[in-house]
């Protein structure tokens, strides 16, 4: 068991004493460790000891404030679209360093999820998102800003689930 500290709450505590007897009356011998967490917990009104660590963990989530979300530059997303026909593909590579990743995020995002690939596979996806045709680059890319895995001798990749960034990168 762990040692976080739950917090233990009933409305009645007559109740909780009137059932924590019954309990240990009704137990012919003395109650173990998780034995009397059970008790307790049933006593509080729970089903037993899980039931009410799952209920204080539940509410400890829902009483943290949730992390805020990053705001999104959209001068470089709409920078970075300017690369993109209408269609959707990327018709020539970035020369600016900052505005690469935005690109390289929406070849991620065309690249099957938690599937390994081989390379011509890879190379299948990439070449239908592009226009300019060096896939390479854009698979060294991929790699190289950890957005896509491969083995040591380069035939399976596997796209890396990930969020990506505010500023694209």
């Amino acid at each position: 068991m762990s040692r976080t500290p739950l917090p233990l709450f009933t409305g009645d505590v007559s109740d909780f004493a009137r059932s924590l007897r019954g309990q240990l009356s009704s137990c012919d011998h003395t109650p173990g460790h998780v034995e009397l967490l059970n008790m307790l917990a049933r006593s509080a009104g729970y089903r037993n000891f899980q039931h009410f660590r799952a209920q204080c963990e539940s509410q400890t989530r829902l009483d943290t404030p949730p992390a805020p979300i990053a705001m999104v530059d959209t001068g470089l997303v709409l920078r970075a679209a300017r690369y993109f026909d209408a269609s959707g593909s990327l018709t020539r590579w970035p020369g600016k360093f900052s505005h690469r990743g935005p690109c390289l995020w929406v070849i991620w995002s065309k690249l099957p999820p938690r599937q390994d690939m081989s390379e011509p596979e890879i190379n299948g996806h990439i070449n239908g998102a592009h226009l300019f045709e060096d896939h390479a680059l854009l698979r060294r890319e991929l790699f190289d800003r950890r957005m896509v895995s491969r083995t040591p001798d380069g035939r399976v990749y596997r796209r890396i689930e990930r969020q990506p960034t505010a500023r694209g990168a």
